[in-house]
């Protein structure tokens, strides 16, 4: 199998998490490749990182409203990419025990957007911040913590270990990111403590309107299938077929219905502890080709 195909192959296998940071990290990648090209060749290439990051002014959020949820996929350097995605990682790892992934992606986005939208406000509406120029806001840590107060909100009081420390209550640890982001507004990067503040308000009203049985993100939810919609193939419809109405044909077709789709799951099995045992590399050709066409069925 080609290293394309096996790309292609773990990237259909890896659950709604994983893929969100592979994404984060390739475009990391992509950001700073081009800033090496960039620097090289001396070209100009900085109007790339504006066109996708959220602006300070309202009025420049005008001609670029997208950059609302794609400031949240670019960072500032290794540390701020390497830091959210831990986070993100264990905390959507928790979080996916009480909640679906698309309810994971919609506490990101609508994280994110939330973040920005308080950013914008706080720089448009405080003295503070008025002879300021413009200050772009970038990096996932809004959609993170949207997530991490959201599943504290559900858990509270769920025990996580912590190196050094020992087991602490999910909600202390919440609690205490929000604090330290409030109290560190005076001190620098002002404008990330508060994406951080209304990615927490986001994921605390998300999760506590879930309780009542109001999901806040319907909205949201409705929008991105529509848009995932628009790119897979349609669906055909399948051909009237005419069978005769005999009692030997419904029980071959009953018990095909039964055999099949276990005797698939047997085969996969095999494939799937060949590979614990020997490693993906032992596999046949043919062995990578059903492993892989089964996980796109």
């Amino acid at each position: 199998m080609r290293w394309q195909d096996q790309l292609r192959y773990k990237y259909n296998m890896a659950g709604v998490l994983e893929k969100l940071i592979a994404v984060n990290v390739l475009i990391f990648v992509l950001q700073f490749f081009l800033q090496t090209i960039g620097f090289l060749f001396k070209i100009e290439v900085n109007f790339i990182f504006n066109w996708f990051s959220f602006p300070t002014h309202i009025g420049a959020l005008l001609y670029k409203p997208w950059s609302t949820i794609t400031y949240a996929f670019l960072h500032g350097g290794l540390l701020h990419l390497f830091f959210n995605m831990i986070i993100l990682y264990f905390s959507g790892r928790l979080f996916l025990t009480f909640f679906s992934p698309k309810r994971l992606l919609n506490y990101y986005f609508l994280g994110a957007i939330s973040g920005a939208l308080l950013f914008a406000l706080s720089y448009n509406l405080f003295p503070a911040f008025s002879s300021l120029g413009n200050v772009p806001l970038v990096g996932a840590s809004a959609a993170v913590t949207a997530i991490l107060v959201g599943v504290a909100t559900q858990a509270p009081h769920m025990q996580v270990r912590m190196m050094f420390i020992g087991n602490i209550k999910l909600w202390w640890i919440a609690a205490f990111l929000v604090v330290f982001d409030f109290i560190q507004i005076p001190f620098g990067n002002a404008g990330g403590h508060i994406a951080h503040l209304g990615g927490a308000l986001l994921g605390y009203v998300y999760t506590t309107q879930l309780s009542k049985g109001n999901d806040i993100g319907a909205w949201f939810q409705a929008i991105t299938d529509t848009v995932v919609g628009w790119f897979q193939p349609a669906k055909k419809k399948p051909f009237k077929n005419v069978y005769k109405n005999t009692a030997k044909t419904k029980s071959k077709r009953t018990a095909a219905s039964f055999t099949h789709p276990v005797e698939k799951q047997k085969k996969i099995d095999a494939i799937l502890d060949k590979i614990s045992k020997n490693g993906y590399e032992s596999l046949t050709k043919a062995e990578k080709d059903y492993l892989f066409k089964a996980g796109k069925e």
